[in-house]
């Protein structure tokens, strides 16, 4: 028989066995839920992370909830993409699916494999180059702008302008749209005027330049169209200005070498002659009618012919009654010490050096007639009138191997003789010198030489302008001489009683508005031959101006 005590041992071993069995038995009970999804752990395939519809997109026995098919750091239950990495979960266009295993990131029914540019929606799939890449996503001219944002894909602009708001940017614009502004109470637009509208601007963005110097015109005898030439730092650029409100920008002819401010134009038998200061450039002749029928425009051109008789000129002078051109400004220090070169030009694309004029000072500008004015003694013969620097000299160059000076002339106050023109009856020279308004100080000044005898030419008057601004270039037109005045834009004179010495401003178009002082911005020349009466201006810093009288 048990004593009490073992007995007491004993039922307390019992029920301690029980305890332990009973706490075994509870941990693996089936109601066990730790996650608390309605599913017991032990049939649970992600008993820590609730997920009660147990979804198990590989099969592998563990839950979506908990498990990283992909092993890109992201539960497969966040991951846009569970069969393909991508831990950026990249999902361009939205549409939940991540773009590593979307076949049409952008959503714009195309797919990938088939999109131009498949991360941005473009349903149209322009591609303005042809390079397979879609406008929206590339910048084929490397501006920072978008294609499909650009207003000129092929030349860099990021400042986008874009003058007569045609959707086309200046750095690219052919057709040049432009509604007329008249002159009306004393201003065209921005611009102070007397008499005459501005029919055109464009400025040197269009061009590519980063100044403009000289002008000319060309009318095609075949077509009637009207073409102004405009110099340019680094080229001559060629614009189809019939109808001026919709001008046509048909190309540009770079410079032979290198950019600088000085270069020339003249024509002659439809061509245009093109010299410069810039060292060897020598002289381009370029065809004309080349322009009529140009696809791709602008268009960069080349010179059919390259005359390299002379370096560097600073102008080119043309006697379209002898064929003859004149290279004046050349080398100082050449066989004719900067007098004017005799050329040939008859024959357009083949000119010939005829020697040249070296007896009086170096010639800067010049004019040369084939003479029908009131000196019989000279009657028919080629007579050039050099502006020289300090003296106007009156040469006879009709003989090329034996030129001889008829006379010189000057004047007080030189400043800079710089450059002048024959009255239709060549009767009267009108000259222009470039640094008396800045060396004596006064309002622009227009010399006035009478040279009824050419042996015995005689100052005649002086006419002094309404501002302070630098004269330079002055053409004569049946009663009226067009002065190019820089900051004072161009003056229009009435030459009707020249006679008594008077000249008389009867219109002006200002193209630099903030200042008429003498400095050397504005306009460079002045070209007003055509039949249409438009008037061509080229600006030192606004690029082309036409202007016509009211």
């Amino acid at each position: 028989m048990l004593k009490k005590s073992n007995y007491i041992s004993t039922i307390s071993i019992l029920i301690l066995a029980f305890l332990f069995v009973s706490a075994c038995n509870d941990d693996d009970t089936p109601s066990l839920d730790t996650d608390e999804d309605g599913i017991a752990d032990v049939v649970d395939n992600c008993p820590e992370i609730a997920n009660a519809n147990q979804t198990d997109t590989d099969g592998d026995g563990i839950g979506d909830t908990c498990d990283d098919d992909d092993s890109d750091g992201v539960f497969n239950l966040e991951d846009n993409c569970l069969s393909d990495a991508n831990s950026d979960q990249l999902d361009t266009d939205g549409d939940g699916i991540g773009d590593v295993c979307d076949d049409d990131d952008d959503n714009d029914t195309i797919l990938d494999s088939d999109d131009n540019c498949p991360l941005v929606m473009n349903t149209d799939q322009t591609d303005s180059n042809n390079n397979g890449i879609g406008d929206v996503c590339e910048d084929s001219d490397g501006d920072g702008i978008l294609d499909a944002d650009d207003n000129c894909i092929d030349i860099a602009n990021p400042d986008q302008e874009d003058s007569d708001n045609d959707g086309a940017g200046d750095a690219c614009d052919a057709t040049f749209s432009f509604i007329t502004e008249p002159c009306s109470g004393g201003l065209a637009g921005v611009y102070p005027c007397n008499d005459y509208d501005l029919l055109l601007h464009i400025p040197l963005s269009v061009f590519e330049g980063n100044s403009g110097n000289d002008s000319w015109g060309w009318t095609d005898s075949a077509t009637g169209k009207e073409y102004a030439l405009m110099g340019l730092n680094n080229g001559t650029a060629f614009i189809d200005i019939t109808d001026p409100n919709e001008a046509i920008y048909i190309g540009k002819l770079p410079t032979a070498t290198s950019s600088i401010t000085w270069r020339d134009v003249k024509v002659y038998k439809d061509h245009a002659f093109i010299v410069s200061e810039a060292s060897n450039h020598g002289m381009q002749v370029f065809d004309l009618t080349r322009l009529r029928d140009v696809s791709n425009i602008p268009q960069t051109f080349t010179a059919d012919t390259q005359y390299n008789g002379f370096g560097s000129a600073h102008n080119i002078v043309i006697n379209e009654t002898s064929g003859y051109a004149y290279a004046v400004g050349t080398n100082r220090n050449g066989t004719y010490r900067g007098g004017p070169l005799f050329i040939n030009i008859k024959d357009p694309k083949k000119p010939i050096d005829e020697g040249g004029y070296g007896d009086d000072s170096y010639s800067h500008d010049a004019q040369v007639v084939t003479y029908n004015g009131p000196d019989s003694d000279f009657t028919g013969r080629e007579i050039l009138i050099g502006s020289n620097e300090n003296e106007i000299a009156i040469v006879d160059v009709t003989d090329k191997d034996n030129p001889k000076r008829i006379s010189t002339i000057s004047y007080s106050n030189v400043g800079y003789t710089h450059q002048g023109w024959f009255t239709e009856d060549q009767r009267y020279f009108i000259l222009g010198d470039e640094l008396d308004e800045q060396n004596f100080g006064g309002r622009t000044r227009t010399l006035i030489f009478d040279f009824t005898d050419l042996d015995n030419p005689t100052f005649k008057a002086q006419y002094d302008g309404t501002t302070n601004a630098i004269d330079h270039n002055g053409y004569v037109k049946d009663n009226t001489f067009y002065l190019a005045n820089y900051t004072a834009g161009i003056r229009m004179l009435d030459l009707s009683n020249i006679s008594s010495g008077s000249l008389n401003e009867i219109g002006f178009f200002d193209t630099f508005p903030s200042s008429d002082g003498a400095s050397f911005n504005g306009v460079w020349n002045v070209y007003p031959y055509f039949s249409s009466e438009n008037i061509v201006i080229s600006d030192i810093n606004g690029g082309l101006f036409i202007v016509k009288k009211k």
